[in-house]
């Protein structure tokens, strides 16, 4: 019997009861039609099925509809279940020795349930976080990484061959604005003499450029000059474009300023990407493909998708397609970001043909991506149709929204530091180091903050903006990882302090109760949800549910007695019940990258 609950009302419940409608009502109706619902809160029952959907198809009226399903169900399930009508739903609440006997298939399974998964022989490709070489990484970095590491999870947890590739935009006007700043204040200055992390040291100079620019062009408005006038007549603004044109025409000195700038960005991305246990297994640079980019504007000009203007600059007229016109090449020769994205889009088909592609980036880009499937499928690319942007909201914090070039932004690396020494003070007041030795106490701490950053980011729906607040990410009875972590570390030490023998399903009859009932109920979600959040892009889905499932297990904690059970049956049953919901918090936690500790 399959451990998933869906799966089992499908072939027991939706199929049958699809081929009674359809020979009751002369009809034709698909099993996937039926609609099977959790019950609403309020109302008694498991389940619910909504008659409303096919009462046109049936020719009947919703209580006539509504009295067939009944009379099916209570003859297919007998004793199993209990019927009632409320309203055109047909509620189905299962007797508690169909949940005893479901869990028995479940109790001690490592998996989970995704065993039940068949591998699906699709290759899923998905791109993050794809960070410019100017600025080190920061909070919004966090939650593209946090986003790509568990989606990648959840993608194999549900049988997909997985790809992750990260590009690097290493060059263009960002990273010249750098190198400008470099050049005229650096004195030859590098990371190692600053004594600096080389991402933050390069980040440094692309602040000064920005402060540099604005006060320039503050001084231009003073003129009289328009704000467009203003940047027009900017020298530093002319400097940065011949920068960016020198590279591209291949001068000497400035490839060798842009190499020796970019590695120190390299290394300071390394460490951060090993602090979060980062790793990819193919990596584009924007410098790489820029030229690719180029030889596809090319071809789409000869086949007409592309128009060349007077000052020879290239576009692509969108206007029907209800967009607009989009540059793809600059009149001085140089490409845009949507040029080295098409070479990429081009790369990644020709070297790893994935199903699927996904890209992993902020909703600031919404436009650039419509702009981008779309003028790959005017040159005719059929991989196109496969391509989706994971539009993430943006992270602000309780003073405001970050702005990079105004060094504004809350660094990557600072905020997780900031997060293990927060974790370490929260832990220490309310006591739960106790006994630990000095290693022991250095790893909880790590787990607990990083862990406490992960889920507050992940809890919340990708497309939503989110705010924030390192504090309440930490509360241990919160909505929180440290509560799940700790309630994981809670199951663990109870079992601990059971003999061996005693943890396994007990042969005799099992009678529960509510919370019992609960609990199970919720750990059979625990399958559909994964393969929920694989279909919408959402760890949010998953992070929700072991919130949930978190707090059935400490409200059946709180009700029922499990170490001084008297009964012994009742008690090795309470025991597997909480193993299995241990091993269920543990699989979801590291979906979502968390880690939970056996003790804290």
């Amino acid at each position: 019997m399959s451990v998933s609950i869906e799966h089992y009302l499908l072939d027991n419940l939706k199929k049958p009861l699809a081929q009674f409608l359809n020979t009751t009502f002369s009809a034709n109706i698909e099993a996937a039609q039926i609609q099977l619902q959790k019950t609403n809160k309020g109302f008694s029952g498991d389940f619910s099925i909504n008659v409303f959907p096919f009462v046109k198809i049936l020719k009947s009226t919703p209580d006539e509809v509504a009295k067939k399903v009944t009379e099916f169900l209570q003859s297919t399930f007998a004793n199993q279940i209990s019927v009632e009508i409320v309203k055109g739903f047909v509620n189905i609440n299962f007797s508690n020795q169909f949940w005893v006997e479901k869990f028995t298939t479940l109790a001690f399974d490592e998996s989970c349930g995704l065993q039940n998964i068949q591998p699906t022989s699709k290759k899923v490709l998905i791109e993050y976080p794809s960070p410019n070489t100017n600025k080190p990484l920061h909070l919004g970095h966090l939650r593209n990484i946090f986003l790509g590491q568990s989606l990648s999870n959840i993608v194999k947890a549900n049988g997909n061959e997985l790809i992750k590739t990260c590009l690097y935009n290493d060059r263009g006007t960002n990273i010249s604005k750098s190198m400008l700043a470099w050049m005229q204040e650096g004195k030859n200055d590098t990371p190692e003499t600053a004594g600096i992390k080389g991402d933050k040291f390069v980040g440094n100079y692309y602040v000064k450029y920005s402060s540099a620019y604005k006060q320039e062009i503050e001084q231009l408005k003073q003129q009289g000059l328009t704000e467009e006038e203003a940047e027009k007549k900017s020298e530093l603004n002319a400097k940065v474009n011949a920068l960016t044109v020198s590279w591209e025409q291949g001068d000497a000195k400035v490839r060798e300023l842009w190499k020796n700038m970019n590695s120190w960005v390299y290394k300071g991305f390394e460490q951060t990407f090993s602090h979060l246990n980062l790793s990819f297994d193919r990596f584009y640079h924007e410098s790489d493909v820029y030229q690719l980019g180029k030889e596809t504007v090319e071809e789409g000009l000869q086949k007409g998708i592309f128009y060349k203007k007077e000052d020879g600059s290239v576009w692509i007229d969108l206007t029907e397609d209800g967009l607009d016109n989009k540059l793809v090449l600059r009149s001085n020769g140089t490409s845009v970001y949507i040029t080295q994205d098409i070479a990429v889009a081009n790369l990644k088909e020709k070297e790893f043909a994935p199903d699927k592609s996904i890209y992993v980036v902020g909703n600031e880009q919404e436009y650039h991506f419509k702009v981008l499937f779309l003028i790959l499928k005017k040159l005719g690319k059929t991989y196109a149709d496969g391509l989706y942007h994971l539009s993430y909201g943006m992270v602000e914090l309780p003073e405001g929204k970050m702005k990079s070039r105004e060094g504004t932004v809350v660094d990557a690396d600072d905020l997780i530091e900031s997060m293990i020494e927060t974790a370490k003070q929260t832990t220490e007041e309310l006591g739960k180091t106790e006994g630990f030795s000095a290693v022991e106490s250095s790893t909880l701490y790590k787990t607990i903050g990083l862990g406490a950053l992960r889920y507050f980011i992940l809890k919340v729906d990708p497309k939503k903006k989110m705010l924030f607040n390192p504090k309440e990410s930490i509360d241990f009875n919160g909505h929180t990882a440290p509560f799940i972590q700790y309630t994981h570390a809670r199951i663990k030490s109870i079992l601990a302090k059971a003999s061996p023998d005693e943890i396994a399903m007990p042969s005799g009859a099992i009678s529960i109760n509510e919370k019992e009932k609960e609990l199970i109920k919720t750990m059979f979600q625990f399958l559909p949800t994964v393969q929920e959040a694989g279909d919408k892009y959402s760890p949010a889905l998953v992070a929700n549910y072991v919130f949930e499932l978190a707090k059935d297990f400490n409200q059946f904690y709180h009700d029922c007695s499990i170490l001084k059970e008297e009964n012994k049956t009742t008690r090795m049953f309470r025991l597997a019940l909480s193993q299995q919901c241990a091993t269920t918090i543990k699989k979801a936690m590291h979906l979502l990258c968390v880690d939970v500790p056996d003790k804290m």
